[in-house]
């Protein structure tokens, strides 16, 4: 397989993001599949931020541990990646980095100073420089920087075109024969699904790694259709994302996990007056602040039991762009359908990584919009029906009384503490949670892929998928890949396990969280692969752990 990975760094304010973009949609219009990562600390300045862009002839959402080419801005680039360097072409900034006998050279001060040009078009240099190295033909880069480059686009081509012409051929990166792709980040993927599913509204505070989803949403609001709004916290958020929901507003909030546990009354009141809401939750390491800027797979428990009392609630964790965008659509539909609060369960590798997006192999989750008041008889908000789902109706509709409540109720929504009511209107939002489960065994929510008949599989969730797919297609194994964590797919997942002899859990979190989710529903891992640093499993890493497993 034609596989090519680039890593670009620099520091903090360098712009180390975009430029690792470009480098993506160079790819792109070449007609790779491409996959980024974004590694930063969680810094405003300084500090050592890169990008890591591979691009294959077919799909990848995973990084590998050697690389191709390395654009180094700063000598930190050089120290921290060299040795994964292996027969890789260097192109490097003259100025600050005493770089290897073998590196590509380019002065940005000179470059800058004869174009005129301010200090941040040195990644479009850097990039020009690259380009000429990887032998991409510069009409290419011309029309990447035209299409995606937001500001001074004329003055950067400029820059671009002279390292391009300082820099001679090294090893040429073949133009495949695929049309460009649309490339998104998961949390632009999130954005758009929602949004598909009928979100007219998104509340947040800013909480890394989930804050680019509130700022595309803001950026794109009037093409969306969608009202953005930033309280002042994270409890504001989610009390007035319920008093959108309870006025028949379709309203998604998101926040990580440290964001999240200031919202568990506030969900707590979501599940009792049975409000359909969506939350994205995107995680990072903890505990506490824990790591701002990296990522972790240490919230699904927190997730699956936030809140006191008992209520349903959906949980999806997409592993992609295109599972983000799918299942976030249905994540709406289901919370409105269901009037329960919904989880997009997201990951820093998934939020603010980015993939070639496509939709031609996604199941389409559909279903019924939520039952609607007839009209013909008195409006109770939380009428009992044969399937728990009581009709809606919204403030100012005409005749309709609404008594939205936390506290325990009856079914007009007035509080109760008779015993008989308290049990009646329990039973009748736990059952929702049953219907919604036997819904959900319509859709395939558990994904196997691999080997079909191997008697080995890796279980694994959320971004995990990628490094775990390329893994098992080395070794013949198979990959089981629940999408849904709640309501608990557990006929699905031992469909998938059936013939398996060895089940070994891959989760990026310390305690093995949906292994042992999985074995209070009798499917058994008999080990455990588990990465608790920050950063992601690379498919080398993950490939020699395996086979240890495996032996």
């Amino acid at each position: 397989m034609k596989d090519v990975s680039v890593i670009v760094g620099g520091k903090a304010g360098d712009g180390i993001n975009n430029a690792g973009l470009i480098v993506a949609h160079l790819f792109n219009h070449l007609g790779y599949f491409v996959y980024m990562d974004i590694d930063y600390p969680s810094l405003i300045r300084g500090g050592h931020n890169f990008a890591v862009v591979r691009a294959a002839e077919k799909p990848v959402t995973a990084l590998k541990k050697t690389l191709d080419y390395l654009i180094a801005l700063d000598q930190e680039t050089i120290r921290q990646h060299y040795d994964a360097c292996r027969n890789c072409v260097l192109i490097s900034n003259a100025d600050t980095v005493k770089p290897p006998q073998d590196s590509q050279v380019i002065s940005l001060k000179s470059i800058l100073a004869a174009e005129t040009a301010p200090a941040i078009t040195g990644n479009s240099a850097m990039i020009g420089a690259f380009t000429k190295a990887a032998g991409i033909p510069f009409e290419t880069v011309e029309e990447v920087f035209r299409k995606h480059m937001p500001k001074a686009v004329d003055q950067n081509i400029r820059v671009a075109r002279t390292a391009y012409d300082q820099i001679r051929l090294v090893r040429v990166v073949e133009q495949l024969a695929h049309p460009p792709r649309a490339v998104l980040s998961g949390n632009e993927a999130i954005g758009l699904g929602m949004a598909d599913g009928g979100v007219s509204a998104y509340i947040a505070y800013p909480m890394t790694p989930a804050s680019s989803l509130l700022h595309f949403l803001a950026e794109n609001a009037e093409r969306l259709g969608v009202t953005v709004v930033h309280p002042e916290n994270e409890i504001a958020v989610i009390l007035m994302a319920n008093g959108f929901s309870s006025a028949g507003i379709r309203t998604a909030i998101g926040t990580s996990g440290g964001g999240f546990c200031l919202m568990t009354e506030g969900l707590s009141l979501t599940g009792m007056a049975e409000l359909p809401l969506v939350l994205v939750i995107s995680q990072r390491t903890g505990p506490s602040t824990g790591l701002p800027t990296y990522t972790g797979q240490a919230d699904l428990r927190f997730v699956l039991h936030a809140g006191q009392g008992e209520f349903p609630r959906f949980v999806v964790a997409p592993s992609d762009a295109n599972e983000a965008y799918v299942w976030s659509a249905a994540a709406v539909r289901v919370a409105w359908k269901y009037q329960i609060p919904a989880f997009i369960l997201a990951d820093k590798t998934l939020s603010e990584g980015s993939y070639s997006f496509g939709l031609a192999d996604n199941e389409e989750i559909a279903m019924d919009e939520p039952a609607r008041w007839d009209r013909q008889t008195p409006y109770s908000r939380y009428r009992d029906t044969r399937d728990g789902i009581s009709p809606l109706a919204f403030y100012s509709e005409k005749d309709a009384v609404i008594k939205v409540n936390s506290y325990a109720h009856d079914e007009a929504g007035i509080t109760t503490e008779e015993a008989e009511l308290v049990a009646l209107m329990a039973r009748k939002r736990l059952h929702k949670g049953d219907l919604l489960a036997e819904e959900l065994d319509r859709y395939s929510v558990v994904n196997t892929r691999g080997t079909p008949d191997a008697s080995t599989a890796l279980l694994c969730w959320g971004s995990c998928r990628g490094p775990c797919e390329e893994v098992a297609s080395d070794l013949g194994l198979k990959v089981v890949q629940p999408l849904v964590l709640a309501p608990f797919p557990k006929k699905q997942i031992a469909t998938a396990c059936r013939g398996v002899d060895h089940l070994i859990a891959v989760e990026g979190n310390a305690t093995a969280q949906l292994s042992s989710l999985a074995a209070q529903h009798g499917i058994a891992a008999g080990s455990t692969i588990l990465k608790f640093d920050g950063r992601p499993f690379t498919v080398d890493e993950l490939l020699a752990k395996v086979k240890e497993a495996a032996a």
